[in-house]
């Protein structure tokens, strides 16, 4: 089969977008299957272009075998709403025209966010007659109105109907939680096409480690109780209220916050530290894929926050897998839904409620005191994460993208003998 995939998002970006697409098209490419996929120069989350690279109109490239097409697009940070929506604008835009010079697919792929590359990858499948997949990974325009970047307005009730366009039109939809698909089959969608696949970890990648020594020294992390948040520093994940439970932990000097990436709201956050004179919070920059293994193994405890806002309940964070692949005790702080869920099922963490920095200060201190916990979190993590492989996450995709590539009457007739 011949994949033909446009994000927004992809390697050397670590965001969860860039990783779940690697490892996915990776694992199809070595099934025997050709990959290309359409994406931008790498720049996010600081909306800097990665060193190595420039903003391009046609660059080609190969990782692992999939091949990489980026196109210009008009590139900013991710602050404001009107810049961001020309940035997403301009990939559809040219994502689009970079699609139609690929050789013939058998399908083509989009994802979200942003839902603007999925309008691009819907007009690509329309001129190229071929299905189209709409890979769902955020109920936007919803979730920029719950971190409030905007507010409810006739500009998101025409984005809502885009959304609702785009399902329909899609020959299928996967989604990357149960909670999403049942939006979705509540507002008028047919539950028969929508596949549901998770976020998972790459085994090979993740698996548990020392800690790295140097890393320790170079962070001031010797003999430290590590509580570490690594990932996007974004408007959607409070990490003003984790900075706030580590003032109310200044007092342990044994215990530590570590924050490693970059996004929107880091300097804010270095300026409320620097503010509050915290000394038990470190900040490191942005670091590539191949070193985050080194900064996870720093960790005692991995913190996975959200903000306190109904969209998030049917929201699952990638790095909660990687967490359990690397046997690290996680501390949820989101609201009650299906990310919770799984966390408890698993018994690889604890939760507390969304924004609420007493609570999260007073469970960082309890499973620092108590070792036969934090033991029995990570065994039953290291357990859980075998389910969430990527290896079988892959597999359902795929097996999703070609049943997008049957014919519609043998759909049709299959959908109608399942029911």
């Amino acid at each position: 089969m011949r994949i033909l995939f446009l994000s927004d998002n992809f390697p050397p970006e670590t965001n969860a977008p860039a990783n779940r697409l690697y490892d996915h098209a990776v694992r199809w490419v070595q099934a025997g299957h050709e990959v290309t996929v359409v994406t931008c120069a790498p720049n996010f989350p600081e909306g800097q272009v990665f060193p190595g690279y420039r903003n391009r109109w046609y660059a080609v490239e190969e990782w692992e075998g999939i091949r990489v097409v980026r196109v210009k697009s008009y590139i900013t940070s991710n602050e404001g709403f009107l810049k961001r929506t020309l940035d997403y604008v301009s990939f559809m835009i040219s994502g689009f025209l970079g699609g139609l010079f690929q050789k013939r697919p058998d399908v083509i792929v989009a994802s979200s966010p942003q839902f603007f590359a999925a309008v691009g990858g819907w007009a690509l499948a329309a001129v190229r007659r071929k299905p189209f997949v709409f890979e769902l990974r955020d109920l936007w325009p919803a979730s920029i109105v719950a971190v409030g970047a905007m507010q409810e307005s006739r500009t998101i009730r025409l984005l809502e109907k885009l959304e609702l366009f785009l399902y329909r039109r899609a020959r299928r939809v996967v989604a990357v939680t149960h909670a999403f698909k049942q939006d979705l089959v509540e507002r008028g969608i047919d539950g028969d096409k929508i596949d549901v696949v998770l976020n998972g970890v790459d085994l090979q990648r993740y698996s548990h480690m020392a800690a790295d020594p140097e890393l320790q020294r170079e962070h001031g992390l010797v003999d430290k109780f590590v509580v570490g948040y690594l990932g996007t520093h974004g408007m959607a994940h409070a990490l003003n209220k984790v900075l706030e439970a580590a003032e109310r932990l200044e007092d342990r000097e044994d215990i530590v916050f570590l924050f490693v990436g970059a996004g929107a709201a880091k300097a804010g956050l270095e300026a409320q530290a620097k503010e509050h004179g915290l000394t038990n919070v470190r900040f490191v920059p942005r670091q590539p894929k191949d070193a985050m293994p080194g900064y996870w193994s720093l960790c005692d405890l991995a913190l996975i926050p959200l903000r306190d806002t109904p969209v998030f309940e049917s929201v699952i964070p990638s790095k909660m897998f990687e967490c359990m692949a690397m046997g690290i005790p996680v501390l949820m702080s989101l609201p009650e839904g299906e990310a919770t869920g799984i966390l408890r099922d698993s018994g690889a963490g604890s939760c507390v409620p969304p924004e609420d920095p007493d609570a999260m200060a007073d469970a960082i201190a309890e499973l620092k005191d108590n070792d036969t916990k934090r033991s029995a979190l990570k065994e039953y993590g290291l357990k859980a994460a075998h389910v969430y492989s990527r290896d079988q996450q892959a597999t359902k995709m795929l097996e999703a993208l070609e049943l997008a590539c049957e014919p519609r009457d043998i759909m049709e007739k299959a959908r109608r003998n399942s029911s």
